[in-house]
């Protein structure tokens, strides 16, 4: 079984994530597994996948945007959020979107060309899973929670400065 990072830890999968749905007809067709899958194919199918035992989850390309989910973000308990190269931040935005402005409590994760040097920031903006590039350790990733003591700015994670919370 594949392993993720969530809430710092290790952690097995339980969530089959569907890139391309004509290679994953089999996962689709499957009514136990947990689904992660794109947009779109969420936005034509929501009811049929909303019907089924397993549980579904959506992800969102890094062009698409929370808004886009209309009022679902409600009703889902995990939204992944795709970097398709590792320079394109965008993603950062949305997971600061879901958590700040949206209020989502549900997980979010990091998907696609996730590396150990981003996981301290995507913490900050929100994100609490990561599914890790496969070149990447995640023993050794684990430590990027702890690369720095803490942030100036305000956060997801911290809702106040570091100037108000001395005081």
């Amino acid at each position: 079984m594949p392993k993720l990072i969530k809430n710092r830890k290790i952690i097995d999968d339980q969530w089959t994530l569907v890139r391309d749905l004509m290679e994953q007809a089999e996962a689709l067709s499957s009514a136990e597994l947990n689904l992660i899958v794109p947009l779109p194919y969420w936005l034509e199918n929501r009811d049929a996948l909303q019907q089924r035992s397993g549980k579904s989850a959506v992800w969102l390309d890094s062009h698409e945007i929370p808004s886009a989910l209309g009022d679902d973000w409600n009703i889902l308990e995990l939204i992944a959020l795709n970097f398709p190269v590792f320079t394109d931040g965008r993603a950062y935005s949305s997971a600061r979107e879901l958590r700040l402005n949206l209020g989502f409590k549900g997980e979010i994760r990091a998907i696609g060309d996730v590396l150990r040097d981003q996981l301290f920031y995507m913490s900050r903006c929100g994100f609490d899973a990561f599914t890790m590039r496969a070149d990447q350790n995640l023993e050794s990733a684990l430590g990027a929670f702890e690369d720095f003591n803490d942030g100036y700015q305000v956060s997801a994670d911290k809702p106040l400065p570091l100037f108000r919370r001395r005081a």
